[in-house]
């Protein structure tokens, strides 16, 4: 396949007219058919703990809120992912905040325990951690690592990422030591940040394809009303400011697919709590290929709010994955099985014919005009 230009990404990202985006999203959908098939995968996400040491401006985990935290036991998270083998999950991913009160040696011990009982790949997203600590988890069973670096702009990330101490945020550097010690890695961004500019967003989709990411998540930028980003005096747009709306997240996820073409992709739920209706859909329309649902226990999950108003909080496991397998199947794709790895298909990369033109039309009393139809 061409190599997408930075004029063509930022050209794209641009894009406004449904008609012209139609294209786009089509052969998207075909990248994403030809490089990975028709599996929607399950991720099984387990928020492991709320603590974090970081005071990023846009989330509610930062540290200085004050609000109810916690930290699951062994056993918790161990339940968690007998659940996600029991739901026909093939991979388990466990969150957190930046807490490092989650210790290594503990942790290894888990992961160990959840290859010994079940035949989970496991993800782990547990923010910067020292290269020991991934060494061992790396050492210990965990197969891939999650680490979005949100935006590519050094000032912009500094200016909504405070920095912890005298310790300077590199994860770009610690994403490539991650696939050094053996991790697939996975990396994001969010779209729509006060002060992002379309460049850089282009920018964003060219460092994607720069470091060979085999996972990356997209979604847009929803910030804590309890945080400098939240509140009511918080920045305004700029000029040439990215908006964080369902379109764009759209276009940038098609963007990554046809630059990534076999990395697998989220339809994320921050998608899916901009667009309640179907933002999931759109998402697996547009070259996804992944969902996340949610195992955290019912307890567990008011108190990991990084945004309000998150999709499908209130659904327990079951609920979530008998609705999630219906929106599959209502696209007339299926529901992968096993670990669900990258996958690299040795045939030419050149991209597919168009085999049909999706329309866009609006849906009355839908929180989106967007609606893909084959």
């Amino acid at each position: 396949m061409p190599r997408l230009t930075h004029e063509e990404i930022l050209h794209w990202l641009r894009e406004s007219d449904p008609a012209a985006l139609a294209t786009l999203f089509a052969r998207a959908d075909e990248v994403r058919r030809t490089h990975v098939g028709d599996d929607i995968h399950l991720r099984g996400l387990i928020e492991i703990s709320s603590y974090c040491v970081r005071q990023c401006h846009y989330c509610g985990l930062r540290s200085a809120r004050s609000m109810p935290r916690y930290r699951m036991s062994r056993e918790e998270i161990l339940a968690g992912a007998r659940s996600a083998v029991d739901l026909g999950f093939g991979t388990v991913v466990l969150q957190s905040g930046e807490d490092f009160g989650i210790e290594a040696a503990w942790l290894a011990e888990v992961l160990r325990t959840i290859k010994q009982e079940t035949p989970l790949a496991i993800t782990l997203s547990l923010g910067e951690r020292h290269s020991d600590e991934l060494r061992l988890w790396r050492e210990a069973g965990a197969d891939r690592y999650l680490l979005r670096f949100e935006t590519s702009d050094p000032a912009l990330y500094a200016a909504i990422h405070p920095r912890r101490g005298s310790a300077v945020s590199d994860r770009v550097s610690l994403l490539r030591e991650l696939r050094d010690l053996g991790y697939e890695i996975g990396s994001g961004v969010m779209a729509g940040i006060p002060g992002q500019t379309y460049e850089m967003l282009a920018r964003d989709i060219e460092l994607f394809e720069s470091l060979d990411l085999d996972m990356v998540g997209i979604g847009p930028f929803l910030s804590h009303p309890d945080t400098p980003l939240g509140a009511p005096n918080a920045p305004t747009a700029g000029a040439d400011q990215v908006p964080s709306s369902e379109w764009m997240v759209l276009k940038a996820v098609a963007l990554t697919r046809l630059v990534c073409p076999e990395a697998n992709l989220p339809s994320t739920t921050a998608l899916a709590t901009i667009n309640t209706l179907d933002g999931r859909e759109h998402g697996l329309q547009s070259g996804a290929n992944v969902f996340m649902p949610v195992l955290t226990p019912a307890p567990y999950r008011q108190m990991y709010q990084i945004y309000p108003g998150k999709a499908c909080i209130d659904e327990d496991a079951t609920q979530c994955n008998t609705c999630l397998r219906a929106r599959i199947e209502s696209l007339g794709r299926t529901v992968g099985t096993g670990p669900g790895g990258r996958f690299t298909r040795t045939a030419s990369h050149s991209l597919p014919i168009l085999r049909s033109q999706p329309r866009f039309i609006p849906r009355k009393n839908s929180p989106s005009p967007l609606v893909v139809l084959p």
